[in-house]
């Protein structure tokens, strides 16, 4: 089933994920529903607070070449990280846009490190271990941080967040459009 996706500003977003208990019929459609709902959205990515979710709990897709060789026994599209830790960041950092699916038509460069090594559970509640690099690093760092109600428009300068304060803003308060489904709050 596809979730609507919660916008920048919604309170569950800002808070800490916690750790997903085990392996159930709950988490097992939690990893089902948002696996459709990030593919419904074009996203690469997409954490459990994005859905209304408090759950460690995130879904990456990337094309296979770029996939890290330890994670494909998975899903052959869909990558599962219940979970995740990252234990190890390279000191090496690259810039690279990033946007992200509640903060609709916001892209910006954002300096990350190039490499990390991580721990986490796959969907089956196995024990994995995985290094990245490149895009797959990128993706995991910036769902990593949704885990910790961070944005990637909270690791940019305060310059370039005082120029995008008013469009922020607008999507605050759920003045913007997307392609896919988004919470417009309680009813």
């Amino acid at each position: 089933m596809i979730l609507p996706i919660r916008l920048y500003g919604d309170p569950v977003l800002r808070r800490g994920a916690e750790e997903a208990s085990g392996d159930s019929a709950s988490i097992r459609q939690l990893i089902d529903d948002m696996i459709e709902t990030m593919r419904g959205a074009g996203g690469i990515g997409l954490a459990a607070p994005q859905v209304g979710r408090t759950e460690r709990v995130f879904v990456a897709e990337l094309a296979a070449e770029l996939r890290p060789a330890e994670a494909r026994e998975q899903a052959p599209e869909a990558l599962v990280f219940v979970n995740p830790e990252i234990i190890e960041e390279s000191d090496e950092e690259s810039e690279f846009e990033e946007g992200c699916l509640s903060i609709p038509d916001v892209v910006e460069p954002v300096r990350r490190p190039e490499r990390i090594r991580m721990t986490y559970l796959d969907r089956h509640f196995r024990a994995r271990e995985l290094e990245a690099g490149g895009l797959a690093a990128r993706v995991i760092q910036h769902e990593m941080d949704h885990l910790e109600g961070v944005f990637f428009v909270d690791r940019i300068s305060a310059f370039r967040r005082r120029l995008l304060r008013r469009k922020l803003r607008e999507v605050a308060s759920g003045k913007v459009e997307a392609s896919y489904a988004l919470y417009a709050g309680p009813k």
